[in-house]
Order: structure tokens, then C-alpha cells, then sequence
């Protein structure tokens, strides 16, 4: 499909769920207007105030912050994942005896953990790290394993045959099997680092869009919290996009997909 026009479509989309929210929230199409832009606010006003705040130069502290933390998570939770589960999937044994383990604390809540973090590591920018790095690390364990344990073993055969050692098959056979299952892991993973400082700032901070969108939720300025919302979003894709830039860089061995989306 052509990137144009598939840009286009996109666009499309997007114009048309701002121009149905616009027209529910300020005529009387699908219902009293008051009602529906005290609940989801109004797209204009929205964008006023991502403006605004752009303007005054208020929202660059408070999205420092929150970058700065989801960005230390996921380096930390993703360099983890990576390692840990190379090294799990090249040890056989070490994986059945701590899986039960990983399993167990995969499955543990992560809002229960926040405020140990804050307990732990008080309530500046490394509990929401922690927090982000619980949430990252698992996602890009559990696909990394996979991926290596996903290799061939006719080509790893071949491999051995041909006298690699273990430093080569690592880099020619394991870690080409292993990035497209990484790459796959780190989109999720940025917008769960993203969650993770966003939650923590949210239970407990002085700065951050989770902190905007907390106050402005206590006092039901439906306004503040979308624009804090959409200034969320916008740099969730621009990370992604580099990440996907990075993707096509280290990948470009693998063969394109014959169906189109």
C-alpha cells in the first residue's frame, strides 16, 4: 500500500472522531451539549489549552519530568529484559527453576506496587522509574526468550557445523532470531514505561503530566486532563516512531510481509 495514501487514511480517521466530538459537544445532534462537554470536554477548547500551555512554556518542566522518568524505565526495564532473557533461554536449567518465580511476580499488580516504591525509594522521580521498569522488564523478557528459544535447530546445527563459537552464534544466529521479537516487545514497551511514571505521578508527585492531570481532575477541569491526555499521546508516537525507525535500521534483512494492513 502506498505510505501516501495510507498517511492520508490515518489523518482521515483522526479528523473524523475530532469533528463527531465537536459536533457532540457543542450541538444538540446527539444530545444536550452541556451534559457531553462537561464529560469529554471540547476539542477546541482542548487545543487552546496545549497551546497555552506550549505558550507560557509551563508543560515543558512537567514533560521533562514525566519523559525523563519513562525514559530511564524503559532503558533499564528493556537493557533487563534483554539480557535476563538471553541468558534464561541459554540455561535451560536456571529458567524451570526460577520460572514459577518470574510467573509469580509477573502476575503481581502493579498499582499495589507503586506506593511500596514510594515507600521504598520515596517520592522523586525513581519510584515512578521502578514502577516503569516492572513494567517494561517482563514485557521484553518473556519476547526475547521466545525469540531465542524460537531459533532453528537446523540452522543452528549448520552453525556449529561450520565452527561458530559461542560468541558468534550469538551474534549471527540467536540475536537475529531474538530482534524481531525484541523490536515487537519495545513498541509495547514504550507506552508502558509511559504508564508506569504517569501512575506513579499520579499516586504521588510534585511534577509531571500525571501530576496535570491529576489536579486537574480534582477539581473536574475535563479540559486539562484530555490536553494532558493528547500531549501524552503525541509523544508516546514520536518515541515509538524512533523506535521503529531503529527497527528498520537493524532489520532491514527481514523480508516484508506479503499481506497488507
Amino acid at each position: 500500500m502506498n505510505r501516501g495514501f495510507l498517511l492520508l487514511l490515518q489523518i482521515l480517521v483522526a479528523v473524523v472522531v475530532l469533528v463527531a466530538w465537536h459536533v457532540a459537544s457543542t450541538t444538540t445532534l446527539i444530545g444536550d451539549p452541556k451534559t457531553i462537554s462537561f464529560f469529554f470536554a471540547e476539542p477546541l477548547a482542548v487545543g487552546q489549552r496545549i497551546i497555552d500551555w506550549f505558550a507560557d512554556g509551563s508543560i515543558w518542566y512537567h514533560l521533562g519530568i514525566t519523559l525523563t522518568e519513562a525514559a530511564l524505565a524503559f532503558i533499564i526495564g528493556s537493557l533487563g529484559g534483554v539480557i535476563v532473557g538471553f541468558w534464561f533461554a541459554r540455561k535451560p536449567l536456571l529458567a524451570a527453576v526460577f520460572d514459577p518465580y518470574v510467573k509469580a511476580a509477573n502476575a503481581l499488580p502493579r498499582v499495589v506496587l507503586a506506593p511500596i516504591f514510594a515507600l521504598w525509594l520515596g517520592l522523586g522521580i525513581w519510584s515512578k522509574v521502578a514502577l516503569g521498569v516492572t513494567l517494561v522488564f517482563f514485557i521484553v523478557f518473556f519476547n526475547v526468550y521466545q525469540g531465542v528459544k524460537e531459533v532453528s535447530p537446523a540452522v543452528l546445527s549448520n552453525a556449529r557445523m561450520l565452527g561458530m563459537n559461542g560468541r558468534q552464534l550469538l551474534r549471527h544466529v540467536y540475536m537475529p532470531s531474538a530482534l524481531s521479537w525484541m523490536f515487537s516487545s519495545l513498541h509495547t514497551s514504550v507506552g508502558f514505561a509511559v504508564v508506569g511514571a504517569v501512575v506513579g505521578e499520579y499516586l504521588g508527585s510534585a511534577a509531571g503530566l500525571g501530576y496535570l492531570i491529576h489536579e486537574a481532575e480534582s477539581v473536574f477541569d475535563v479540559t486539562g486532563v484530555f490536553a494532558g491526555m493528547f500531549v501524552l499521546t503525541f509523544f508516546v508516537l514520536l518515541v515509538d516512531w524512533f523506535v521503529t525507525l531503529a527497527e528498520n535500521r537493524l532489520l532491514v534483512w527481514r523480508p516484508k510481509s506479503a499481506a497488507s494492513f
